[in-house]
């Protein structure tokens, strides 16, 4: 009974999160009202405690949360800017180990040099959303977004296979490099074909499934909430990476859902479903990196007393400390690598962009630390061997969840300084692509209509075939406006654009007022409630089309 109740506190924590993010009057990221919240619910006046194995934690909230990074990030972007990426994802992260490792033992000898490491392994994962949270949607130059978006993705992934080999060396008590960058490639290469392969599988099984219960999609949006658990799971029992094998099984989605094969209603319920649980999962994190937070200022304190005897306001200064030693590091490995980049081009006499230093800086800044990094240090042993404590545990994760409220209060305050003077395309690559897609669609409606026209008017009577011909007309006429609105003739596109504004507008004061006739039907019981729902589905579903992003040129 207690754990059910935890489990409903931390979901209405998670919903007033979202509520005080919105009405508050300081423009915090949401993560930051989430810890707070944390951290109120695990003081004295409410004394809610947490305690969890951290194998579980790791199964509950990475899987789900890579898996629909995975899914979502777009394909193309990914490959075309896949030499940045890796440099971020991989050689980022280790360049980050490395010198956080180091700087961390220098800074705090209490802590070894393989610990130190495993600490700046689960530094290394950055937060996109933790980012898109801070600037908004859309504010980031295009490119500088899918970078970001794809360097999380992947670092998630490497950092923390490189957190989990600096555990085993810090219980094992040996390390060896050629047997570590063998295991990796193995582990890694192991569980992305895991994954893909489990992606392609449960693909076809919830095909079957479809098949086999009329297209119910509950069943099918069920199987897909599946499949990042089954990837991570038969990944760790075949003893390969887990997490790269929920990462493969969201990439491999894209791919394996091609060609418009599944119903749309599945296809409407598992985006609401996966918007819904990304929400969970990524608040819940932070809710329970708050509620640690009280007890493990502590327990930090007390290691480092007993390790050097250093006053409770240090540990502080070394969460600020690391936190610009991350930024510079992150600063001096995306200078040095676009660099390289110029010399390349400069040999192969390509053409040259001048570097943008405010660009940099945005880079550099944008390295936020989020929950994963949360998920991975909550991770770490809670002993070496039977009786023999896991060294400064404690004071690993209050020095990860420091950084990750540093990181996220030097964003909060620089970044909308700094990214007004990044310049922004006025038209980008995905605008114009969008719009010459619209135009397809709009002629490709037109010729669809024209061909089932052809197709309907045999047998027809005199008076079916004039209603067939007007009803034809009627949504024909839709199709060639928004043909109009992508005209390069500014007078044309703009009448189209005003028709269309004024058509939305009548459409949606019609579902208004549809959907307050449905509940004054419902109150005077005039109809069922399985009617009443069926009927605001329909009147909801009409409204999301319409409030869709099919508006163009300031339409």
């Amino acid at each position: 009974m207690q754990i059910v109740f935890t489990v409903l506190v931390l979901l209405l924590a998670v919903a007033v999160s979202g509520v005080l993010s919105r009405v508050s009057p300081l423009r915090l990221p949401l993560p930051l009202f989430q810890i707070a919240l944390g951290a109120l619910l695990a003081a004295p006046a409410f004394g809610l405690k947490v305690r969890f194995d951290p194998e579980l934690f790791l199964l509950l909230f990475i899987p789900p949360l890579l898996f629909v990074d995975g899914w979502r990030i777009p394909k193309r972007q990914l490959y075309r800017l896949r030499k940045p990426i890796l440099a971020l994802a991989l050689g980022l992260v280790l360049f980050t180990v490395a010198g956080v490792g180091y700087f961390i033992h220098w800074l705090i000898p209490a802590i070894s040099l393989p610990v130190a490491f495993a600490l700046g392994a689960v530094l290394s994962p950055t937060d996109a959303v933790a980012v898109s949270a801070i600037v908004g949607k859309n504010r980031l130059p295009p490119a500088l977004q899918h970078v970001l978006e794809g360097e999380s993705l992947m670092n998630d992934a490497s950092g923390l296979v490189a957190f989990k080999f600096a555990i085993a060396a810090v219980l094992t008590g040996t390390f060896s490099l050629w047997e570590a960058s063998l295991s990796f490639v193995v582990i890694a290469v192991g569980g992305l074909a895991i994954g893909a392969l489990l992606a392609w599988l449960l693909s076809l099984t919830r095909k079957m499934v479809a098949r086999w219960t009329d297209d119910e999609p509950a069943i099918q949006v069920v199987l897909l909430v599946l499949t990042p658990f089954a990837a991570y799971l038969v990944a760790e029992h075949f003893g390969v990476s887990g997490i790269l094998s929920a990462v493969a099984a969201g990439l491999a989605m894209t791919y394996t859902e091609s060609g418009g094969e599944g119903s749309s209603a599945m296809r409407l319920q598992s985006n609401s479903v996966w918007s819904m649980l990304e929400f969970v999962f990524n608040g819940m994190t932070f809710i329970l990196l708050g509620l640690q937070l009280p007890s493990v200022i502590g327990l930090a304190h007390a290691d480092a007393r007993e390790a050097g005897n250093v006053p409770v306001w240090h540990l502080f200064v070394y969460v600020v400390a690391i936190t610009i030693a991350l930024i510079v590091l992150r600063l001096i490995w995306v200078w040095v690598t676009y660099h390289l980049r110029t010399v390349r081009l400069l040999v192969q006499r390509s053409r040259v962009r001048k570097v943008n230093l405010w660009v940099l800086l945005v880079s550099s800044l944008a390295g936020v630390r989020g929950s994963i990094t949360m998920a991975g240090v909550l991770t770490v042993p809670l002993e070496i061997s039977e009786g023999v404590p896991f060294p400064g545990r404690d004071l690993l994760i209050f020095l990860a969840t420091g950084v990750i409220l540093c990181s996220l209060l030097i964003a909060s305050s620089l970044l909308p300084l700094v990214l007004p003077k990044v310049p922004t395309p006025v038209e980008t690559m995905k605008d114009r692509e969008a719009r010459k897609a619209r135009l397809k669609l709009a002629h490709a409606a037109v010729q669809g209509l024209e061909q089932a026209q052809m197709r309907m008017q045999p047998g027809l009577s005199e008076e079916a075939l004039v209603v067939l011909n007007e009803v034809a007309a009627g949504l024909s006429s839709i199709y060639h406006t928004r043909i109009d609105a992508e005209s390069s003739e500014e007078a044309v596109a703009e009448r189209a654009n005003l028709h269309r504004n004024f058509e939305r507008d009548l459409r949606m004061a019609a579902i208004y007022a549809q959907r307050t006739e449905l509940y004054r039907l419902r109150e005077q019981r005039l109809i069922d409630d399985d009617v009443f729902n069926t009927l605001l589905r329909d009147v909801d579903l009409a409204e999301n089309w319409l409030a869709g992003p099919l508006v163009s040129k300031g339409g």
